[in-house]
């Protein structure tokens, strides 16, 4: 199986990738791949990557190809950030490690994903290794558009613009790798509106298919007034467990990394000194903690309002008498509930209201009062 199979519905822009890694001689330098949100661009990336490593162009079976998508080959460096924003030390440290000459393979390779998490000042300490890379550096920076990144790297970088998979390259995806039914990939395919990581999870964890029930049954509830504020506090309060609950299991995971690499057991109690030193690194670990929480619950609920406004999408669809499959097949009664008891100018002034809750998101207003003023907005728009 080849590396290039884990890139789903990107004909041609694997097409530009295959070429370029056929071809070592006239590989560029810097690249920039984009996409929106569940086109695969980190995906992208770690195969190019892996391609360009491979004797075989991404064999998929080899040393290099395998240690590439697992994160693990000493001449790929990946940057994933899981905070808000990528700081200038983290970038420094990319441009010190790009310099070096690869150790095992023919390309030093560095990945930014969320390349779009730079600040002005950060890209600019990128730019002069973009612009004057050594011969055997390859820079790969992943982000949502063109846009997204300054100008002037953005006009160094060779693009690669990736686009969201079709329902049926996904259902064919999960039911490949995943082994779930087709209906039960198809389902999750369609609700993940082609995202292939949510897509992914749909498919395969119950707790988040309760998860989104529960976001999908908001829109009922927020008939009134006081039922969208308690949906809405509800909705907050499940973003901030979620977030809260994956913050603890990541610092589990560093804690245990910490007492490994000081040749300590599962459970063990480390001598004093020791100990001090795995305290201060879980202290550092704690404050990225604190900002990667802020960010997940952000996510979260982000994604709960994109799933909202495709719910909504399926209501003015049924209004309209569209004629277009709907997004939440499952959810068919509820929409033609909805749709029945309103009209298109509530639809789509509850839609504007759950657009205005995510811009209000991005812009960092609390969460709590972006989604109870976003639900309020639901329930009045039908009152008006």
């Amino acid at each position: 199986m080849s590396v290039w199979d884990a890139v789903t519905g990107q004909d041609q822009a694997i097409g530009a990738l295959k070429a370029a890694c056929a071809a070592p001689e006239a590989m560029t330098h810097a690249w920039l791949i984009t996409g929106p949100p569940g086109s695969g661009r980190s995906v992208a990336a770690r195969v190019f990557a892996a391609a360009a490593q491979c004797a075989e162009g991404g064999c998929g079976q080899c040393h290099e190809c395998r240690t590439v998508m697992a994160g693990t080959h000493p001449d790929v460096k990946i940057l994933t950030t899981e905070s808000v924003l990528i700081s200038v030390a983290q970038v420094r440290e990319l441009v010190g490690i790009a310099a070096r000459a690869p150790s095992t393979s023919r390309w030093r390779i560095v990945i930014v994903e969320d390349a779009d998490r730079m600040t002005e000042r950060t890209s600019n300490v990128l730019l002069k290794a973009i612009e004057e890379p050594p011969s055997r550096t390859i820079w790969l920076l992943a982000a949502p558009s063109p846009r997204d990144v300054i100008v002037t790297i953005r006009s160094r970088c060779r693009p690669v613009a990736l686009r969201i998979p079709s329902v049926e390259a996904v259902t064919e995806l999960l039911v490949r790798t995943e082994n779930v039914a087709p209906d039960v990939a198809r389902e999750a395919a369609m609700a993940a509106q082609c995202h292939i990581g949510i897509a992914r999870r749909l498919a395969t964890d119950p707790a988040a298919r309760e998860q989104r029930e529960r976001v999908m049954a908001l829109a009922e509830r927020a008939s009134s007034v006081g039922g969208a504020v308690i949906a809405a506090g509800e909705l907050v309060d499940l973003a901030k467990g979620e977030a809260e609950r994956v913050a603890a299991e990541r610092e589990a995971q560093i804690s245990a990394q910490l007492h490994r690499a000081h040749g300590l057991a599962e459970g063990e109690r480390a001598p004093r000194a020791v100990r001090a030193q795995i305290d201060q690194a879980l202290k550092g670990s704690k404050d990225d903690a604190r900002r990667r929480t802020t960010r997940f619950q952000r996510d979260v609920l982000d994604r709960a309002l994109v799933d909202l406004m495709s719910f909504y999408r399926d209501v003015l669809t049924v209004q309209e008498r569209a004629g277009i499959d709907l997004v939440n097949l499952s959810h068919s009664a509820q929409i033609a509930r909805v749709a029945e008891t309103s009209t298109v100018e509530v639809t789509l002034r509850r839609i504007d209201a759950i657009t205005q809750a995510r811009e209000r998101l991005a812009g960092n207003v609390a969460p709590a009062l972006a989604i109870e003023a976003m639900a309020v907005g639901v329930a009045l728009a039908g009152v008006r």
